[in-house]
């Protein structure tokens, strides 16, 4: 089974990474798309880490993974 996960990193006021991650974004997302979604978050200042607000937008990635699960019934 092949999944995808958005992972969109930010930096807080006092410099602190902080990852929002979100299965199965849809295939073909542009990254105008992303940075606006991303910016958004940072605008309406909708999330606190460790008391400091998101403050800036860093890194977005796509990451792709191919599962297979063996049941071990032989």
């Amino acid at each position: 089974m092949i999944r995808k996960r958005l992972a969109m990193k930010f930096k807080t006021a006092n410099g602190k990474a902080f990852t929002i991650s979100l299965d199965g974004p849809k295939d073909g997302v542009q990254e105008q798309e992303i940075k606006n979604a991303m910016d958004l978050v940072v605008s309406k200042k909708i999330f606190l880490v460790n008391d400091s607000e998101v403050a800036t937008t860093s890194e977005a990635k796509i990451i792709t993974t191919d599962e297979t699960v063996h049941d071990l019934v032989i």
